[in-house]
C-alpha cells in the first residue's frame, strides 16, 4: 500500500515537471484546497483580501454569508482595518464591494441602542447610521456628531468625499456642551465640511431654543482649526449718542508662529473719530514671555462751527516682558511700561477703565542686570524708568540709571575663613550709582524740548563697618561712610539788583563739578525674651514677648566749604546757599550733628492649642506683628535737641482676616501762637502731631472660589489687584474667563433643591483716618471707607459693587454695580455706574467660546467728557 502512494506522488510530480517544460501555466493557491473544485469556466474563486487584513469583535455573534459575500456583527461590534476604527450595534461587511455599513439594535424595552462611532485618521464621528467604502473612502452618514475644537457639528446627512472633504446637509452647529439639546444653534443647509479646518456654510440663521430668529447670514465661516491661524476679526456695530454709528474692534490678527501673534483692530465713528490698536504675545518657553500694547484714538466731540466742538488725540503703551530664571542666572532682562496720555483712561471710548481712572500715577521700568562672577563679584544693572502724574501732567523719565556693587570685602580673613572679632568682621563695599533725569509736561514729552532741562550725576559710595559681641548678648557695630557725587550742572545765585530792585536772578553753570561728604555711625543693640507659659488644659499654652532695645550714635560732619553767600535784599542782609542745590543727590551739610538715636521694637507671640485634637503641635500665631519707638537727640543743637517720637504697631485678626496698622507722631516741644516749635517742652507731656489709622477686612464664605477673571485683571495697566475701585471693561477684549467648574454628582442634587443653594459671597473693606495736627489745627484730613463685594445668588448669577463713603465730606465715592448672568453656552454682563461725573454703563452678551466671539450685542453709555 505505502508503495503505492509513493508510485502515486513521484508520478504527479513527473507530470508537472512534464507540464513546465511545455510552457502551461498553473495557478495553485489555498483556494483550491478550501472550495475542493474548479468551475466549469475553469476560473479560481479568490478569498477577499479584506477579510484577511481586518479584526473584527462582536458580542452576540459574527457570521459569514459566503453566497452574499457579507459578514455580521451584532451586539457591540468592532472593526479595525488600518487607520478606521468602526464600533456599533451592528455591523455588516460587504468584502466584495470593501464596502462596510453600521447602525444601531433595540434593546429589551424596544430602544435604539449602540450608536455607531466611527473614527479616521483623527476624525471621529457619532452618527445614527453609516456606509463606507475602503477603496475610495467614501460614505454617507445619517444624523452625525462631529466635536472640533470645541465645535460640535450634528448633521441630518453627511457625505464624505475623502479623508479631507465632507459635504452636509440640514446641520447644527453649536459650542454648547449639550450637544444633544443645545440652548443654541447656527442652522447650516448646505455646507462644506473640512476637519480641523473650518466649515463653510451657505444661507445659515441663529436658533435660541430651537426657536429660529432673523439673525440670518447669506454665507458663513466657521474656523475649527486647533491651533493659532491668521484671519478676519468681525468689528463691534453700534451707535453712540456723541459720535453717531460706529464700526469697533475690527481688524486683523496674525499668527506668524507659535511664539508670536499680532491683533491690528481699529474703530470709526461717523462723525469722524477713529482709533486704532495693536495687541502682541510672545513666548519662548524656558527663555522668556512677553505681551505688547500700543493704543490711539483720535477723538472729536460735537460739530465743526459749532460751540463744544473740541479735537483731542490720545494714546497709551504698555508691555510687559519677564525672562525664565533658568535662561541665564548671571543675567536678566525684564520690562513693566505703562505709558501715555495723562487723560486716556478718562477719555478712551473703548473701554471704561476705573481702577486706572482713579489711579494718579503711572509708572514704567525697562532694566537689565547682569552679575560679573569672581572674587570680588560684581552685580550691575541698567533701568530706564517714567513716573507720570495724570492729574498734575507732569512726567519723570530716568533715561537711564546706572547701579552698579560690588561683593562685601574682608581684607583681615580669607575669603572662607571664620569672621570673629572686631578685626576680622572689618569689611568694605563699593557701589556707583548714576543717572541721567528729565523732568517735563504731558504737552512736551517725547518731543525734542523735552530734554533741555536734563541734569545727570553720579554718586560713589564706600561703607565701611565692623561688628562685634560684649558680654554675649551686646552686640556693636561700628561703621563710617565715604559718598563723592559729581554732577553735570551746577547754580549761581547773583546778589539783590539794587536797579530794579528784584530778587537777583539764578544762573545754570554747565560743566562738570564734584563735593564728598562722609560720616561715622556706631550700634548698641540686643534682643530680650520674655515667656509666660500657662497651665496645661488652658487654650492659650505659652505668650512670648520680643523686646530688641538699640541706641546708636552718628557724627555728620559740616561742609561749610560749598557754601556761599549772596544778598537777598536792599537791607544787604545775606543768605547762604549751595552751588550743588537742585542736584538730585542732595547737597553736603552745613551743620555738624552729633546724634544719639533710641530705638523699641517688640512682637508679641502666643501658642495655642489646635482645634484639630488629632494635631499634638500647638499653632503659633502673632498677637501683635510690631510696636516701635523711636526719637533721637542730637547733642550738637543748640535748641530742640529731641526729635518727634515715632510710633507704628500693626496686628492680624480674625485668621488673618482683619489686619490694622497704626502710627503717630508724637512732640516734645511746645508751639507759639504762629504755629511754629519752640524750644520750650509741652506742658500737657507730648503733643501728638500726626496720627493714622488703616484697617483691611477681608472676608469670605467657605464655598466661595477665587477665580480672577481677564476682565478683573485691574493690575495690567496699573490700578489695584482688587475690585476696591471696581472691575474694568475693555471692549477691545473678547476673551472670556471659562468659570464653570466640575461639580459631582451630589452637589448637582443638594443645588437643585431651593432651600439647600449655596451662596458663595465674598466682601472687602478698606478705612483710612488720618490726623494732622503739626501746627495746632488739629484737623482730620481724611476719613473714608471703601467697600466690595461679590455674591452668586445662584450657579448662573453673580452680583457685585463696590463703593465707598467720605465721612469728611459726607459724600459717597465712586460706586459701582455689576451683573453677570451665566447662559451655559453665552454670557451677559451689565456694569453700572450710577451717579458722578462718569456715570455709564455697558451691557454686553455674547458666546464664550473664542470660536464664535464675533457673535455678540454690546451696548454702553459712556461718560460725558463735558463733566
Amino acid at each position: 500500500m505505502q508503495t503505492k502512494k509513493l508510485y502515486k506522488s513521484q508520478f504527479i510530480k513527473l507530470i508537472f515537471i512534464c507540464l513546465l517544460f511545455c510552457g502551461i501555466k498553473i495557478n495553485y493557491s489555498q483556494d483550491i484546497k478550501e472550495n475542493d473544485s474548479i468551475s466549469k469556466n475553469d476560473t479560481i474563486i479568490k478569498k477577499p483580501l479584506l477579510l484577511g487584513k481586518i479584526t473584527r469583535n462582536a458580542k452576540g455573534y459574527i457570521k459569514i454569508d459566503k453566497e452574499k459575500g457579507k459578514l455580521y456583527l451584532y451586539d457591540k461590534a468592532e472593526l479595525y482595518y488600518q487607520d478606521t476604527e468602526l464600533k456599533a450595534g451592528i455591523i455588516v461587511l460587504d468584502y466584495n464591494k470593501n464596502e462596510v455599513a453600521a447602525g444601531r439594535i433595540k434593546d429589551s424595552s424596544g430602544q435604539l441602542t449602540q450608536p455607531p462611532f466611527f473614527k479616521q485618521a483623527g476624525d471621529e464621528v457619532n452618527p445614527d447610521s453609516l456606509r463606507f467604502n475602503f477603496d475610495t473612502k467614501k460614505a454617507i452618514i445619517w444624523n452625525s456628531k462631529s466635536e472640533q475644537s470645541g465645535m460640535n457639528v450634528l448633521a441630518l446627512a453627511t457625505k464624505k468625499e475623502n479623508d479631507s472633504v465632507y459635504f452636509i446637509k440640514d446641520a447644527k452647529v453649536t459650542t454648547s456642551k449639550n450637544a444633544e439639546n443645545p440652548e443654541y444653534y447656527i442652522r447650516v443647509r448646505k455646507g462644506k465640511f473640512i476637519p480641523k479646518n473650518k466649515i463653510i456654510a451657505g444661507l445659515s440663521n441663529l436658533y435660541i431654543a430651537d426657536v429660529p430668529t432673523p439673525v440670518f447670514l447669506p454665507f458663513a465661516y466657521f474656523p475649527l482649526t486647533q491651533n493659532r491661524k491668521t484671519g478676519f476679526i468681525f468689528p463691534s456695530i453700534g451707535q453712540n449718542n456723541s459720535r453717531g454709528y460706529f464700526f469697533q474692534n475690527g481688524g486683523y490678527y496674525f499668527a506668524f508662529n507659535d511664539y508670536f501673534d499680532i491683533t491690528l483692530l481699529g474703530d470709526y465713528y461717523t462723525n469722524g473719530s477713529y482709533g486704532f490698536r495693536n495687541e502682541s504675545n510672545y513666548r519662548k518657553r524656558y527663555r522668556y514671555s512677553g505681551s505688547l500694547s500700543a493704543r490711539f484714538e483720535n477723538l472729536i466731540d460735537g460739530e465743526r462751527g459749532l460751540p463744544g466742538y473740541s479735537k483731542s488725540n490720545i494714546y497709551n503703551f504698555r508691555w510687559t516682558h519677564s525672562q525664565d530664571s533658568k535662561s541665564n542666572p548671571n543675567s536678566r532682562f525684564s520690562a513693566s511700561v505703562n505709558l501715555g496720555s495723562s487723560n486716556y483712561f478718562r477719555e478712551s471710548v473703548n473701554q471704561l477703565n476705573t481702577p486706572n481712572f482713579l489711579n494718579n500715577t503711572m509708572n514704567s521700568s525697562v532694566s537689565y542686570s547682569k552679575t560679573f562672577r569672581g572674587y570680588p563679584s560684581v552685580n550691575m544693572s541698567l533701568t530706564a524708568s517714567h513716573s507720570q502724574n495724570t492729574r498734575t501732567k507732569t512726567v519723570n523719565l530716568s533715561l537711564p540709571t546706572l547701579n552698579a556693587s560690588m561683593e562685601r570685602i574682608y581684607p583681615f580673613v580669607k575669603r572662607n575663613g571664620q569672621k570673629k572679632g572686631f578685626l576680622k568682621n572689618i569689611n568694605l563695599q563699593y557701589s556707583l550709582r548714576g543717572e541721567n533725569r528729565i523732568q517735563t509736561s504731558d504737552s512736551l514729552f517725547l518731543k525734542k524740548e523735552m530734554f533741555d532741562d536734563a541734569i545727570y550725576g553720579m554718586k560713589h559710595s564706600i561703607p565701611i563697618s565692623t561688628n562685634f559681641k560684649v558680654l554675649k548678648h551686646l552686640s556693636i557695630s561700628v561703621g563710617g561712610r565715604f559718598e563723592e557725587v559729581w554732577t553735570g550742572q551746577t547754580i549761581k545765585k547773583n546778589d539783590f539788583d539794587l536797579i530794579n530792585q528784584t530778587i537777583g536772578k539764578k544762573d545754570t553753570i554747565k560743566g562738570f563739578d564734584r563735593f564728598s561728604k562722609y560720616n561715622f555711625n556706631a550700634n548698641i543693640g540686643t534682643t530680650i525674651y520674655g515667656i509666660f507659659n500657662f497651665k496645661e488644659g488652658k487654650k492659650f499654652q505659652s505668650i512670648r514677648h520680643v523686646i530688641r532695645p538699640s541706641v546708636s550714635y552718628g557724627i555728620n560732619p559740616s561742609f561749610e566749604k560749598y557754601y556761599d553767600e549772596y544778598i537777598i535784599d536792599a537791607d544787604g542782609n545775606t543768605r547762604e546757599y549751595s552751588r550743588f542745590e537742585g542736584g538730585f543727590f542732595g547737597v553736603p551739610g552745613n551743620n555738624f550733628s552729633s546724634n544719639l538715636g533710641f530705638s523699641v521694637s517688640n512682637v508679641l507671640e502666643a501658642k495655642i492649642r489646635d482645634q484639630d485634637s488629632l494635631v499634638i503641635e500647638p499653632k503659633k500665631i502673632k498677637l501683635l506683628n510690631n510696636l516701635n519707638f523711636s526719637t533721637s537727640y542730637n547733642i550738637a543743637a543748640d535748641s530742640l535737641k529731641w526729635s518727634p517720637v515715632r510710633m507704628t504697631t500693626g496686628t492680624n485678626l480674625f485668621e488673618d482676616k482683619l489686619n490694622i496698622n497704626i502710627g503717630a507722631t508724637f512732640d516734645p516741644y511746645a508751639l507759639n501762637e504762629e504755629g511754629i516749635r519752640i524750644n520750650k517742652f509741652h506742658s500737657g507731656g507730648f503733643r501728638m502731631t500726626s496720627a493714622n489709622i488703616n484697617m483691611g477686612f477681608s472676608f469670605k464664605s467657605k464655598n466661595s472660589k477665587n477665580k480672577k477673571s481677564n476682565q478683573s485683571d485691574n493690575s495690567r495697566s496699573g490700578g489695584r489687584d482688587d475690585d476696591l475701585f471696581g472691575r474694568a471693561d475693555d471692549f477691545a477684549d473678547s476673551s472670556f474667563d471659562d468659570q464653570e467648574e466640575d461639580v459631582n454628582e451630589e452637589d448637582e442634587v443638594s443645588d437643585s433643591k431651593f432651600y439647600n443653594n449655596k451662596m458663595p459671597w465674598d466682601i472687602r473693606f478698606a478705612h483710612t483716618l488720618t490726623y494732622n495736627n503739626n501746627k495746632g489745627q488739629k484737623q482730620i484730613s481724611n476719613n473714608s471707607l471703601m467697600f466690595s463685594g461679590n455674591v452668586s445668588l445662584s450657579k448662573k448669577w453673580k452680583i457685585g459693587g463696590s463703593s465707598g463713603y467720605d465721612f469728611k465730606n459726607t459724600g459717597f465715592t465712586y460706586t459701582q454695580l455689576r451683573f453677570e448672568r451665566d447662559l451655559d453656552s453665552w454670557k451677559m454682563n451689565f456694569n453700572w455706574v450710577p451717579f458722578s461725573n462718569r456715570a455709564s454703563w455697558y451691557f454686553f452678551i455674547g458666546i464664550k467660546s473664542d470660536l464664535l466671539s464675533d457673535l455678540k450685542y454690546d451696548k454702553r453709555r459712556i461718560p460725558d467728557k463735558r463733566l
